[in-house]
């Protein structure tokens, strides 16, 4: 297994390391510098849009409660007032305060159930709509996007970042509206029972608001390493499941859990510090809460021995000032939660402002009855800018004929089709298909025109039927079992417990290589593609499965234009054209024969891998 590469480092896809729709992952590039805390804010309230009816319901509910826990203090210093009244204990107020009092908790309870159920609702609806909308990027994303980034750090934007934003709008959204409202009603009530008080309970406010934006600047970083750091770890658990055959061929277990020691530490470590800093929110802000409490309840015994006030009041007063400062807490530990559902928000939209595949042209017409004949004009292409792949790179390739692609490893022949199917597109030059520029044509229309048979064979969760289906979702049954007994998968598909509903275990491991590629055939043979695109399709199985894997893709091959790139020099003797790639150009073209006559760089190629056949 790779080292993972510094995370400063941005590898740029080339046909060295398999780039493109055809390769595989590289390490992600730099993290972008979070957007701020505002605007992200105001970008994330946009998908509340359609559940503003719901919110005013919801805010109604939190009015009444709030309002309902508001009175309370009040009716417990007319209590306190009754029970300590100069003429006796006033016993008709006293049963009055009592039944008010259970019947609000009542009302309380029944509220805030419906309340909370109503913005579980909401939120489950915000959080779905957010990730519909980054799986529906992540679909019109460019090829280059997936090649800089690993899968489980993608994965994680889509799970664990959302589903921190989910968390915090479920638990939160209640507590600021509710929060709010209680902080200003308990400030009107305060004023209302003692202007005097009210300014004593004022003191402990400028340490409330400097305590919280102090922690919050900086547990903001911290919970964005966090989210980081989460995606990594999650990126090398993927890696590691997905190679993990890899992992145990070269006893690598012990460097893989080293590995994921350093960033699981790395993660410890930066959650502890988030976690600790957070967490000293709470214990500080009853220090400061006391010392007000402390500060009040002292002016009102010296306003209450003066009679300006009675004890009834000083109660009261005191459970608002209590309500006061309950919610200061609660809004500073709210704002400190959403710094964590504000990393994770902003790492989610920094793959939704990711530049899409180009638009196509407004003129851009569907390829219709494509016939395949494909002609590159002096193409120039690199993946960045001033370092070019391919050089100059002019074929025609008429309908109908078998063109293979031979040469080094990173000369440019994965590069070729990649152009050819539009994942990236051409610096200099134009591919034309049936006459036409490619860019001219719909990017949907120009792939259905392909069938793609790789070396490493991907195929989905699911039974065998719906993995070939998958060429062409409305081909019927007896199509499917038809486009399998072509591609010779038929009679080892119908030996299995299940024949066609046999469902696949992950990427199909439950089938041989051979097996996969014969499904994967078969999927091409139901898309009926006029062009066919095969990249050693055949280099990973035996020689008796590769004869058999050859004769289904003779089949598939037959009358279409055909795209064969190959090590194996046996497997494209029958070529109509031979293209040996070298550093990003064609240094030699011809049939077989032509190139064995040449006695150029192509004799050499198939003489050393003939006599290595020999001496086997």
């Amino acid at each position: 297994m790779e080292k993972k590469s510094k995370e400063s480092e941005v590898v740029v896809p080339s046909p060295l390391n398999r780039g493109g729709g055809f390769g595989g992952r590289r390490p992600m590039g730099p993290i972008a510098k979070p957007k701020d805390f505002k605007g992200t804010m105001l970008r994330l309230w946009k998908y509340f849009g359609g559940e503003q009816k719901l919110l005013l319901i919801i805010f109604i509910f939190i009015l009444f409660s709030s309002g309902i826990g508001l009175s309370v203090p009040y009716l417990l210093g007319r209590a306190i007032d009754a029970m300590s009244a100069y003429n006796g204990v006033d016993f008709v107020m006293l049963s009055i305060v009592v039944g008010i009092l259970i019947t609000t908790y009542i009302i309380d309870a029944v509220i805030n159930f419906f309340q909370g159920w109503l913005m579980a609702g909401v939120a489950q609806r915000i959080v779905k709509k957010l990730r519909n909308t980054l799986f529906e990027k992540l679909q019109k994303l460019s090829v280059s996007f997936f090649d800089l980034r690993t899968h489980g750090e993608i994965m994680s934007r889509l799970s664990n970042d959302i589903e921190n934003v989910s968390t915090t709008i479920s638990q939160s959204t209640i507590q600021l509206m509710s929060g709010t409202i209680v902080l200003l009603g308990s400030f009107g009530m305060m004023l209302y029972l003692s202007p005097l008080l009210t300014l004593a309970s004022l003191i402990t406010i400028p340490l409330v608001f400097l305590l919280t934006r102090t922690v919050a600047k900086k547990t903001k970083v911290l919970f964005k390493n966090q989210q980081v750091e989460l995606g990594k770890l999650n990126g090398h658990i993927e890696e590691t499941i997905s190679g993990i055959l890899v992992v145990k061929a070269f006893n690598h277990e012990d460097k893989a859990i080293e590995d994921f020691n350093e960033i699981n530490n790395r993660l410890c470590e930066v959650g502890t510090k988030a976690q600790i800093l957070s967490g000293y929110i709470m214990p500080l802000m009853n220090v400061i809460n006391n010392i007000g409490f402390t500060v009040v309840a002292g002016v009102g015994g010296a306003l209450a021995v003066k009679d300006m006030i009675t004890i009834g009041v000083i109660a009261s007063f005191l459970s608002y000032s209590r309500q006061f400062s309950r919610p200061l807490n609660d809004l500073a530990n709210i704002f400190n939660t959403l710094q964590s559902a504000i990393a994770g928000a902003e790492r989610v939209f920094e793959i939704l402002d990711e530049k899409e595949e180009p638009e196509d042209i407004e003129q851009a017409k569907d390829l219709k009855n494509p016939k395949g004949d494909v002609v590159f004009e002096n193409v120039n292409f690199g993946y960045i800018e001033d370092k070019l792949i391919l050089k100059d790179v002019s074929f025609h390739a008429e309908e109908g004929s078998n063109i293979a692609l031979v040469g080094p490893t990173g000369a440019g022949k994965t590069t070729i089709v990649n152009l050819l199917a539009r994942f990236y597109d051409v610096t200099q030059g134009r591919i034309l298909i049936d006459g036409v520029d490619i860019r001219e044509y719909t990017r949907d229309s120009l792939r259905k025109s392909f069938g793609i048979v790789l070396q490493d064979t991907y195929l989905f969760s699911g039974t065998i039927r719906e993995n070939i289906r998958y060429g062409r979702l409305e081909a019927s049954d007896g199509e499917v079992e038809e486009a399998a007994a072509m591609a010779n998968a038929d009679i080892f598909i119908r030996r299995l417990p299940k024949g066609y509903d046999t469902v696949l275990a992950e990427s199909g491991s439950n089938l041989s290589q051979g097996q996969k590629q014969l499904l994967a055939i078969a999927r091409a043979i139901l898309s009926n593609p006029s062009i066919l695109i095969l990249d050693e399709a055949t280099s990973s199985v035996d020689t008796r499965t590769e004869l058999n894997i050859q004769e289904a893709m003779l089949k598939l091959m037959k009358g279409r234009t055909s795209f064969i790139i190959a090590h194996r020099l046996s497997t494209i003797r029958d070529a109509d054209v031979i293209m040996v790639i070298d550093n990003g150009q064609i240094v030699e073209k011809g049939s077989h024969e032509e190139l064995i006559d040449k006695k150029g760089i192509y004799y050499n190629m198939y003489s050393r891998q003939f006599s290595q056949s020999y001496e086997e």
